[in-house]
């Protein structure tokens, strides 16, 4: 099964594609395929034989290096909430001690990825709807994920002063997590892209959120 090429700039926390030097060893090289292959056709829609294959190497291989097809997804969806997190620290960065400035160019940057790049959408997000065994070792993966989504996004909104804190971030939350499961099989990019917008109204409500201030004349 070959993986079709996906264009997703290079800074999106949801990348398809990532190289793979082919002298790495048999371990990368399944878990790369499994990477891209669970992304692009979905966990389900994806045998442990046609990752091997993928991979250049036997499912024989592949059960001597991880524990089955279940492990293996828990370990490439932890790699995805890894690297998740890594972008969403070099986006707060940017704007050190300016929650504002932190939120928006979160907002700004998460529409760009999920409406003009990633057509698959978040890997964790998708994971949510196929893996539904609540013994399943990537639940747990996912719960944490979207706990420190829940946490992070309620402690800038403190730290912006916001009316309701929890509620705003929590309202910020079901806004992404929603854009992002719009964002599959969706044939129109308008609607993805209001997130931005969605978002920053519910910053300057003054019922959630801090009003604008208004520039003095």
């Amino acid at each position: 099964m070959s993986t079709p090429e996906m264009k997703v700039p290079e800074s999106s926390p949801f990348p398809a594609d990532a190289k793979c030097d082919t002298e790495s060893c048999a371990r990368d090289r399944i878990f790369e395929a499994a990477r891209k292959l669970f992304y692009k056709f979905g966990i389900r829609g994806v045998s442990v034989d046609a990752i091997a294959a993928e991979a250049e190497t036997t499912k024989v291989t592949l059960y001597r290096l991880f524990e089955s097809k279940d492990d293996l997804v828990a370990k490439v969806l932890d790699e995805q909430k890894q690297r998740f997190w890594k972008w969403w620290d070099s986006v707060v960065a940017q704007h050190p001690g300016d929650p504002r400035a932190q939120l928006d160019a979160l907002f700004s940057e998460i529409r760009d990825c999920i409406a003009y790049g990633a057509e698959r959408g978040c890997p964790l997000s998708n994971a949510a709807v196929e893996v539904v065994e609540k013994d399943h070792p990537a639940r747990a993966v996912m719960r944490a994920h979207k706990a420190e989504l829940t946490k992070r996004l309620r402690g800038l909104c403190r730290d912006l002063g916001a009316n309701q804190p929890d509620l705003l971030g929590d309202s910020l939350s079901l806004i992404l997590i929603g854009a992002l499961s719009a964002r599959i099989g969706s044939e129109t990019k308008d609607q993805v892209a209001s997130i931005y917008d969605a978002a920053k109204a519910l910053i300057d409500s003054p019922a959630l959120g801090v009003a604008p201030t208004k520039a003095k004349r």
